[in-house]
């Protein structure tokens, strides 16, 4: 987004300030997307949750698509 701003204005200064990690956005889908990969969700959902991740995606198995790809028109 700074990128596109600068080449509209090249002449404004861009400064970015990231927030701690408790105070922003977290997608769930970047969150099912980490855990098909067997990542470590643990500290972006309650426990509950991340149970329920580990069982889907082991039921799944490696043979299915683990994270469902949405088109623009869905």
């Amino acid at each position: 987004m700074a990128l596109a701003n600068h080449r509209l204005s090249p002449n404004i200064e861009i400064v970015a300030l990231i927030t701690d990690e408790a105070h922003t956005f977290l997608s769930s889908t970047t969150v099912r997307e980490i855990a098909s990969m067997g990542g470590d969700v643990s500290s972006m959902v309650p426990p509950h949750v991340e149970t329920a991740l580990k069982l889907k995606f082991k039921e799944l198995g490696e043979s299915q698509q683990m994270v469902p790809i949405t088109s623009l028109r869905d």
